[in-house]
């Protein structure tokens, strides 16, 4: 899919810019060519003879450079590409963006191009919640530049919170999806993600430590393929991806109704971790612990989705997935509860512990089919997202 695009990438003045080493790397794998701009303060960071080195390309950094004006002008330079990509986008050049200015030949080409302009942020949490940067985004939103993250996460400056970039694989599924096929275009995907909460009193709930990145991440594979997505998501803090349909909810009896007022669909991906157990009665009032030792909680079994849906005579997704998150015996727990619930594939993962997979950012699953499994390595979410999408495509794509 991005085999012979050109990519104009520039690149800004964070520590994140590091990941642009790896970025260039992934981007010639997949056939791209890559002509690097770098910036003065992208200069403190990453050096221009590792990027040219990478990307065997010539590295632009001037914008008054009699030779390069003579081999190719900034003009020209702005309009050879498919895609200009700005990595990283930090707040001082989204600034600049949003106010038209060209004061260096980064900011310069950004205003002379005619191609699609993709960035992705990178900053202190408090700098991408502050005001002036939100007016700006919104600026570049209706300019038609197209936001690549931030995601959620553990930053440099030892901060936590959003504004962290995207890694090179989220940026290359957000490029592919410019270029690709869209095998999925015309089909309709409902995908579940996060937890739910199931009160117990006004204040207390029985929840879990999904964080809703697989489903997300499922979520924006589908539609780099083309899908009609609506994503119901239980209380996470992660932004969703553009183009994607949201409903929040709560507990494992809203997610229900959301799933069945959201058919009819093509495919169903329970990616959520839905309580399996409610409190028989939520109580009205804080419960008091007095001088008890122990409490007591009389729990009812929670609506069962999975299995509703893949036993609809009619109506019913042409592909459903479930997850099976286990503890132990992975592939006979798994394995059961394909054949309980009677969805077409099923993918398991572990969650002891000390895989930091529930919570984290990497995933080790194994998908099960009624014919076959598949073992597949650790990897990151978005890789699982993005290869468990390339088979839905096979199955169900035109």
């Amino acid at each position: 899919m991005l085999k012979g695009k050109k990519i104009l990438l520039i690149i800004g003045g964070g520590i994140a810019a590091f990941k642009c080493h790896d970025l260039i790397r992934k981007l010639r794998d997949k056939g791209a060519h890559v002509t690097p701009v770098l910036t003065e303060a992208g200069k403190e960071f990453v050096t221009p003879l590792s990027i040219s080195v990478l990307s065997s390309s010539k590295v632009y950094m001037e914008l008054f450079d009699f030779d390069d004006e003579i081999q190719m002008g900034h003009i020209e330079l702005s309009r050879a590409s498919d895609i200009v990509l700005v990595v990283p986008a930090t707040a001082n050049l989204l600034a600049k963006m949003a106010g038209g200015m060209a004061d260096d030949l980064a900011t310069t080409l950004l205003l002379a191009t005619n191609k699609k302009v993709f960035v992705a942020p990178a900053m202190n949490v408090k700098m991408w919640e502050h005001s002036a940067t939100q007016r700006n985004i919104g600026i570049l939103q209706q300019d038609d530049i197209q936001f690549i993250g931030p995601y959620e996460g553990e930053m440099a400056c030892g901060e936590y919170g959003f504004g962290r970039m995207a890694e090179p694989e989220q940026i290359m599924l957000k490029l592919e999806q410019q270029f690709n096929s869209q095998k999925l275009s015309g089909c309709h995907f409902i995908v579940t993600s996060g937890p739910t909460y199931e009160s117990i009193d006004p204040v207390r709930f029985i929840g879990n430590h999904s964080s809703g990145r697989q489903g997300t991440a499922i979520a924006e594979a589908l539609i780099a393929q083309g899908a009609r997505v609506t994503l119901i998501n239980g209380p996470i803090n992660i932004p969703p991806p553009s183009g994607v349909l949201v409903k929040n909810i709560v507990s494992g009896a809203d997610m229900f109704e959301a799933v069945k007022s959201s058919l009819p669909a093509d495919g169903l991906i329970m990616a959520a971790a839905v309580a399996d157990w409610k409190a028989e009665n939520i109580k009205k009032e804080k419960i008091k612990k007095h001088n008890a030792q122990t409490l007591n909680l009389a729990l009812i079994r929670n609506p069962d989705i999975l299995l509703h849906i893949s036993k609809l005579k009619k109506g019913r997704p042409k592909l459903i997935i479930g997850f099976a998150a286990e503890t132990n015996d992975l592939m006979g727990n798994a394995s059961k509860k394909l054949e309980e619930k009677g969805c077409d594939w099923i993918v398991a993962n572990d969650i002891r512990p000390e895989t930091e997979i529930m919570g984290g950012t990497e995933n080790a699953v194994t998908l099960i089919s009624r014919n076959s499994s598949e073992n597949w390595p650790r990897m990151s979410k978005s890789k699982v997202a993005q290869r468990l999408v390339d088979l839905i495509a096979e199955e169900l794509g035109t």
